[in-house]
C-alpha cells in the first residue's frame, strides 16, 4: 500500500522519508514522487535542499516575500498618522499632497490607497460606503463656469442653534469654478435686508460675478411671476444673471453642497456659544478652505490658488441697469401693489417688481408675452382675468434684434 499525500500526514516526516529512499538509489525517482502523490518538479525541489541543508531544508519556508510594495516605511505612517491628527476631516488623497510638499526630492509618497491602509488599521479612518448609480438629471439651462465669478452660488446651509439657544442661519458664497469660498455669515434668520446687507459687503470687496446660481428658496426666489423676489431683481438689475435650479435637485449645485458637508462637519457639530462665536469659527474655516485645503478637482491646490477678485467693482453709487426692450412692445411700470393697467383691466404681477419697467410682446391680438429685462415672466390673455405666470425655472431668453426665442 502506498503512502497518503503530504496533505494528509505530518509533511516533514514524510519529506524525509522521500529524501532517505532516493539517496538509497534503489528506486526510480518517478516511481517514488507517483508513490508519495507529489509531481517531480517538486520532488527535485525537496533533494535539492536535502543535498544543500540536510534535514533543516525540509522545513515549510515563509511564503510571505521579503519586499512587500504594500509595505510602507515606517517614516510614511507615522507621517501619515501624525497628519491626520493635524487635519482629522482629510482623506488619504489630500494628506499624500501634503505629504508631497514636505518630502524630499527624489522621494516618493505611497500611493493614496496605501495611506488609506495606513489609517484604517490605525482606527482613524473607515471604509466608504458605495451606492447605486443615479439617474442623470438634465440640468437645463444650467452652466458650466470655466472661470473666476463667471458663476457664484449663494445658498443658506441648514440652520441649528448655539449654544445658547440661539438660531444660526449660516449664508454661505462660493465661486463655482475654483470652490473659492467669498462668505459664510452666522444669520439670526434668513431676510431679505440681512441678506442684501451681507451681499453688498461681499460685492465690495469681491466685485460683481456674470451669474448667481440659487435655489427656489426665500429670500433668492419669490412666488410671483418668473419665480422672482427683491433680491433677484436688484441682482439682474445690477448686470448678474440669475439661475434658479430645478427644485428637488440640489446636485445641480454639486460642489457648493459639498462644500456645506464640509462646514457641517468641521464647525457646526459642536456649536460655539452664541452667534459671534459661531462666527469666529466660520471666519477661521474659511481662511483655512481657501489657502489651506487641498481639492481634487483644483489638481489638489487650495482655492486661493486659483481665484481672482471681478474686474466688475461694485460700490453704493452704482447704476442700475434700466431695463430696454423693443420698440413694437408696450411698456408698464408695475405700481405700488404690484399690478398693471393693461386695456383697461388691472393685472397682478407680483410685489417684487414693484416699481419695476416690464415688456409687452403681442403673440396673438389677444395674448401677449410679459418680460422683465430678457426673463420671461409669463403670458396676458385678453379674455382671462388673471395673469399666467410662469414658474421660477423656465424662462426664456429673448434676442432683441430678430424677435426669435431661445428656451
Amino acid at each position: 500500500m502506498g503512502a497518503m499525500p503530504w496533505k494528509e500526514v505530518l509533511p516533514m516526516e514524510e519529506r524525509a522519508k522521500f529524501v532517505l529512499r532516493v539517496k538509497k538509489a534503489e528506486e526510480s525517482f518517478a516511481r517514488l514522487c507517483r508513490e508519495y502523490a507529489i509531481s517531480r518538479k517538486t520532488g527535485y525541489k525537496w533533494w535539492s535542499r536535502f543535498c544543500e541543508q540536510g534535514l533543516e531544508g525540509l522545513r515549510e519556508r515563509s511564503s510571505r516575500p521579503w519586499r512587500s510594495p504594500r509595505r510602507s516605511a515606517v517614516k510614511w505612517q507615522e507621517g501619515v498618522i501624525q497628519l491626520r491628527g493635524r487635519y482629522p476631516f482629510w482623506g488619504p488623497k489630500k494628506l499624500r499632497a501634503k505629504l508631497e510638499q514636505t518630502c524630499r526630492k527624489g522621494e516618493v509618497v505611497p500611493a493614496a490607497s496605501t495611506l488609506g491602509m495606513i489609517l484604517q488599521r490605525a482606527g482613524l479612518a473607515r471604509g466608504r460606503r458605495r451606492r447605486g448609480a443615479r439617474p442623470q438629471i438634465v440640468r437645463g439651462v444650467l452652466r458650466e463656469a470655466s472661470g473666476p465669478n463667471e458663476i457664484w452660488a449663494v445658498d443658506f446651509k441648514g440652520w441649528f442653534r448655539t449654544g445658547n439657544g440661539q438660531r444660526c442661519d449660516p449664508l454661505t458664497i462660493s465661486d463655482l469654478a475654483t470652490r473659492y469660498v467669498l462668505c459664510c455669515r452666522a444669520l439670526e434668520q434668513q431676510s431679505f435686508a440681512l441678506v442684501y446687507h451681507v451681499m453688498e459687503g461681499v460685492f465690495k470687496i469681491y466685485g460683481l460675478p456674470g451669474r448667481i446660481r440659487v435655489d427656489n428658496g426665500s429670500p433668492f426666489a419669490g412666488r410671483g411671476a418668473g419665480g422672482l423676489s427683491r433680491l433677484s431683481v436688484w441682482w439682474m438689475r445690477l448686470g448678474i444673471g440669475v439661475e434658479f435650479m430645478t427644485p428637488g435637485h440640489p446636485q445641480e449645485n454639486g460642489s457648493h453642497e459639498r462644500m456645506h458637508r464640509t462646514l457641517k462637519a468641521e464647525t457646526v457639530y459642536q456649536p460655539a456659544y452664541n452667534l459671534t462665536k459661531q462666527q469666529h469659527r466660520f471666519d477661521r474655516w474659511r481662511r483655512y478652505f481657501n489657502t489651506e485645503r487641498p481639492h481634487e478637482s483644483l489638481g489638489q491646490q487650495p482655492p486661493a490658488k486659483l481665484y481672482r477678485s471681478s474686474t466688475r467693482t461694485y460700490s453704493q453709487q452704482n447704476e442700475l441697469l434700466t431695463p430696454h426692450y423693443p420698440q413694437d412692445w408696450a411698456v408698464r411700470r408695475v405700481r405700488s401693489n404690484g399690478e398693471i393697467r393693461w386695456r383697461g383691466h388691472k393685472r397682478f404681477i407680483g410685489e417684487a417688481l414693484v416699481g419695476e419697467l416690464i415688456g409687452l410682446h403681442s403673440l396673438t391680438p389677444t395674448q401677449h408675452a410679459v418680460y422683465f429685462m430678457e426673463r420671461l415672466l409669463g403670458t396676458l390673455h385678453d379674455a382671462e382675468a388673471d395673469f399666467t405666470g410662469l414658474r421660477p425655472t423656465a424662462y426664456v431668453l429673448q434676442n432683441q434684434r430678430n424677435g426669435e426665442q431661445k428656451v
